[in-house]
């Protein structure tokens, strides 16, 4: 009776526990219209696509449980993948920096915004969290229409011109032309600590990112906490989001934030650098003739094609705790990642200005994938229509070759399709990403719908199946959702396949996106509706 008695009070209290935890939920209902605004940058006005005529968008500020319902409505001239549609999703045992964008061509340019997920009321940060926050959005602008310079691309086969200007939050900043007036400050007080969450919301570049004279604590990439660490410098490519604390222990003045290109690749790439500006509020002034502000300290950053630097900062990442990496593997996959050239019949074609009269292209396991037009291969595989994609995804290259070092010409043309590679539901996978030194070596950022994975490991050169994995971390690998590949080397990352649907894998710079560095992971349904994909809404727009 009494043990009976003990087993009801322990779930009453654990009752309470659970509607206590739905009291504290929220449902954040936001609209969001995607509209042309005249946006004025570098002396030039442009109509450019902005979400509620703000550039950078706004910020999604949650915590972790809560639900969010975001009406999208179009009035722009671009279908934008959102378009007159309500997105519901709650967010479930995740908190930290993310941030929303366009998935459509090259819209993302200036259709982008941060999403803060904060922990639950009452749960701790695993490390002693500052009173403010500043969202450090790293951004590229173009002094055109984006969609045009991507448009000229895709007719001519070449290279897209690269960007005009970095911004950090939607400002270039002091070093270009008519853009020292909208520096970005951030004012501070003296011995204040703040936490930058610093994304990189550019369409192309990696960027190296330092704050002149102040350190940077490490403390979440990706929106997983890591454990802390104190660098100068930090570098992120597109797609990643890394969380710094800072504190304001310098001589009070003016203090360059500054970014610009870590470019591994042999091609051309935008060679300046963006500028925010850290203000202490006590900052002296100049007196006397010509009195006003002192000019800011600039930081050091590396050169950029300091691999060094940027390899040794991404191998200092660690889980902040034991992570529950998979340590046996149902799916052992070997990709091959890089790019390609596709010949052409007439090399003087105007539509072939790529190297040598051909065309890029970008692979993974010499597929290079195409978009579907009549429908999405979510729609598809769910409501059996053939004909959109296939499931013959090759798990390993379908030739064998010197991944890094002389590639013969005759591998250099990918084939072109919508192929897709299925994986069982709660599968332990471990992918393998190589980089090819076909046109040329570079850091691809590889990232992944639907998951978060455990970068197990990583090196120069060939992969080599017998030695390397015997060096991998299973103990506290970062957890990430985007990660480059060394440029000519390799890295293995490992997840559990347990979100069941259509899940794209791609290369988060989107020249590269565009010429096919993609592919499509279906993950197979479980047991019961929890282990399944739900049903579409009834107001799923028809097709």
């Amino acid at each position: 009776m009494e043990s009976s008695q003990r087993f009801s009070s322990l779930a009453f209290i654990a009752l309470l526990a659970y509607f206590a935890f739905l009291a504290s939920a929220e449902l954040h209902v936001r609209e969001f219209v995607i509209q042309p605004k005249p946006v004025k940058r570098l002396c030039r006005t442009h109509e450019s696509i902005t979400v509620n005529g703000q550039f950078p968008g706004p910020t999604l500020e949650v915590r972790n449980g809560d639900s969010l319902a975001i009406t999208v409505i179009n009035k722009a001239r671009y279908n934008i993948s959102i378009h007159y549609y309500t997105y519901r999703f709650t967010i479930e045992d995740q908190e930290g920096t993310l941030w929303w964008h366009a998935h459509s061509r090259w819209l993302r340019a200036t259709v982008y915004g941060a999403l803060i997920i904060y922990p639950r009321l009452g749960s701790p940060y695993p490390f002693h969290m500052p009173k403010r926050d500043i969202p450090i959005l790293l951004g590229e602008w173009w002094d055109r229409n984006p969609m045009d310079v991507l448009r000229q691309a895709q007719f001519t086969g070449a290279a897209a011109n690269v960007s005009d200007a970095y911004t950090i939050n939607g400002q270039p900043g002091d070093l270009y032309r008519c853009s020292r007036s909208e520096t970005v400050r951030f004012p501070i007080f003296p011995g204040e600590a703040v936490q930058l969450r610093v994304i990189n919301a550019g369409l192309n570049q990696e960027l190296f990112f330092s704050v002149a004279n102040h350190q940077l604590t490490v403390v979440e990439t990706d929106s997983a906490y890591t454990k802390p660490f104190t660098t100068s410098v930090i570098m992120i490519g597109p797609g990643q989001t890394t969380n710094v604390l800072l504190t304001a222990n310098q001589r009070p003045g003016r203090y360059y934030m500054a970014a610009r290109a870590y470019n591994s690749a042999n091609a051309p790439f935008d060679n300046t650098t963006t500028t925010a500006i850290l203000e202490y509020v006590n900052a002296p002034t100049r007196r006397g003739r010509g009195c006003g502000q002192i000019a800011p300290v600039f930081p050091v950053l590396p050169g950029f094609n300091d691999t060094a630097t940027a390899t040794a900062f991404t191998n200092r990442l660690r889980y902040w705790k034991r992570a529950p990496v998979p340590l046996q593997v149902d799916e052992n996959l070997f990709f091959t990642v890089g790019l390609g050239l596709i010949n052409c019949s007439n090399p003087n074609s105007p539509r072939c200005q790529g190297p040598n009269g051909t065309r890029f292209a970008a692979s993974i396991n010499n597929q290079s994938f195409v978009l579907p037009r009549r429908n999405s291969i979510m729609q598809a595989y769910y409501q059996g229509m053939p004909g959109i994609f296939t499931t013959d995804f090759p798990p390993v290259p379908p030739v064998q070759f010197d991944y890094t070092g002389n590639v013969s010409r005759g591998l250099w043309q990918p084939v072109k399709g919508t192929k897709a590679y299925k994986l069982k539901y709660k599968a332990n996978v471990q992918i393998v990403l190589q980089d090819t030194s076909i046109v040329t070596p570079e850091n691809h950022p590889m990232h992944l719908h639907g998951y978060q994975f455990y970068v197990v490991g990583s090196g120069f050169g060939n992969f080599n199946r017998r030695t390397d994995p015997a060096r991998f971390n299973l103990f506290d690998p970062p957890e990430r959702n985007t990660i480059g590949t060394p440029p000519g080397g390799w890295v293995a990352i490992r997840f559990v396949a347990d979100n069941p649907g259509a899940w794209f894998m791609h290369c988060h710079i989107d020249s590269h996106l565009g010429w096919g560095l993609a592919m499509v992971f279906l993950v197979e349904n479980g047991r019961g509706q929890l282990q399944s994909v739900q049903a579409p809404p009834l107001d799923l727009p028809r097709c």
